[in-house]
């Protein structure tokens, strides 16, 4: 038998030869998994030294997360007509370099562009890598083992971001939470090349919606950019009054769009099943509170409590190992107990309750008051919740829509934290600007307008749970997935 050309001899087995590409895969899913949460540490160094406003600041969490989540069902189709392993190569290769020109951004701008193209690249790695690994391991019981390995290396890497975040940006520089990228990614590129099978895709002629991947990216983009300058310029100035509507009239132009091309990226028929409106629209919704927590929690730990990056990163740490011993191991036995519906009630209300109990970011608060039990309620939530608003989602679709299904479940969560961010991001600058200019201590300040965020943050979420009590029907499915899919759609949640 001859090798194929394209992909070089190796001095494995097989089935070793699998297991090694799996690594490779995973390491991918690992600096994604670690970009997710490791910048967050980091955001009060960056402000000072590039020089953000507090409302501009949001960039640096949005250029990754509106490219990432536009561009994922995109990516998931390209890889499709051109073949996964070629898609996932050049989107690891953009991660790299665009996190070498991260680390070495002299401007706000520079860092912000760079962002942007790292989460290009990042769908283009999340949207291939389930599909890469799924007819590597054809047989059932190696599957769900190596979707296990995916999906705690998926949720681990968000909690070691925490941790590596913190520790980067304080022993040596916010620099390298992004350099740190550059060995790991360049390895996972070299045995990646040599490793990954190369399946041929359907051929470029097969279609690709480039101008519906266009305007659902750039309609977000518009939004958030309008929300930000407001924080800026004010409601009232000229860039905001055209970019909030415009970003409207994109996302109406992209329903047009769906509707009249050949080969739609949303086919709108989708969204005859209930179960997959209900859960998108829940899942938009609960990260907008979720995000704030993050965004505003880490900047009132450090600018109002006077926390280190280290200290910070430890002190979000409780609720991720809460989230990822829930998802990991707890789920498949609480389904089969209470069914989905419960799950995701009870998830909500553990948000909801985490984040009003953060909302009052006192001055002077305390870590085991205010903070520690926020954290491990807003972490048992999430826990909770994710994982069965997906199941939810692909409830009632067809199987050969459940690519289309899962992703339209991965991209909702990306679009509405970062609407989310850049409008909190604007209304709490706005609250601690109209604060300061009566003269108020700057830490007085600073908790007056992290808590109008977090109070509205706290809002997405009651909403939240108001959409999935009314909406989600009172008969769910109460068996658990399938090991290997419970596993796969954690893997799929966790990026």
């Amino acid at each position: 038998m001859t090798r194929d050309a394209t992909v070089p001899a190796v001095p494995a087995r097989p089935g070793r030869r699998r297991w090694i590409a799996l690594v490779v895969l995973c390491v991918g899913q690992l600096m994604i998994a670690l970009d997710a949460t490791v910048v967050n540490v980091a955001l009060p160094s960056i402000q000072r030294e590039l020089h953000f406003s507090q409302a501009s600041l949001a960039w640096v969490i949005n250029g990754y997360l509106l490219t990432f989540g536009g561009l994922l069902l995109l990516a998931g189709r390209v890889g499709d007509l051109l073949g996964r392993a070629q898609v996932f190569l050049t989107g690891l290769a953009a991660f790299v370099l665009s996190s070498v020109l991260c680390g070495l951004a002299p401007t706000a701008g520079v860092l912000v562009l760079a962002r942007f193209v790292q989460g290009a690249g990042a769908a283009m790695v999340a949207a291939m890598v389930l599909g890469i690994i799924t007819p590597m391991f054809p047989r059932p019981r190696e599957r769900t083992t190596a979707l296990s390995i995916f999906a705690f290396v998926a949720v681990g890497g968000q909690t070691l971001g925490l941790v590596l975040g913190g520790t980067l940006t304080q022993a040596l520089s916010w620099h390298w939470i992004f350099f740190i990228n550059v060995p790991f990614g360049a390895a996972a590129l070299l045995l990646a090349s040599r490793l990954l099978p190369r399946l041929p895709g359907l051929g470029i002629r097969a279609g690709a919606d480039l101008l519906g991947a266009l305007l659902v990216t750039m309609a977000p983009v518009l939004a958030v950019y309008g929300l930000i300058n407001a924080g800026d310029h004010g409601w009232g100035s000229t860039t905001t009054l055209v970019s909030l509507p415009g970003s409207v009239i994109l996302a109406l132009a992209f329903v047009q769009v769906e509707r009249r091309v050949a080969t739609p990226l949303v086919p709108l028929a989708i969204f005859r099943h209930h179960g997959l409106v209900t859960s998108t629209t829940i899942r938009t919704l609960f990260p907008m509170g979720g995000f704030s927590f993050q965004f505003l929690g880490v900047l009132y730990l450090q600018k109002v409590l006077g926390y280190t990056p280290l200290q910070t990163g430890l002190a979000f740490l409780p609720g991720s190992v809460t989230t990822g011993l829930i998802s990991l191991t707890m789920l498949p036995w609480l389904i089969r107990r209470f069914g989905m519906r419960a799950l995701i009630l009870t998830g909500l209300v553990g948000i909801t309750a985490g984040l009003l109990w953060f909302a009052p970011v006192p001055v002077h608060g305390s870590f085991w008051l205010n903070v520690l039990p926020a954290m491990l309620l807003t972490g048992s939530g999430f826990g909770i919740v994710f994982m069965p608003s997906v199941a939810i989602a692909m409830s009632d679709v067809d199987h050969s829509e459940t690519g289309l299904a899962s992703g339209l479940t991965n991209v909702a969560p990306q679009i509405g934290a970062s609407i989310a961010v850049a409008a909190l991001a604007t209304l709490s600058a706005a609250r601690t600007n109209h604060l300061l200019a009566r003269h108020e201590a700057e830490r007085v300040a600073l908790s007056a307008g992290y808590r109008l965020g977090l109070i509205v943050g706290v809002g997405c979420t009651a909403v939240a749970l108001v959409v999935a009590a009314i909406l989600l029907r009172s008969r769910q499915p109460t068996a658990a997935p399938s090991s290997a899919e419970a596993i796969e759609t954690s893997a799929l949640i966790s990026h």
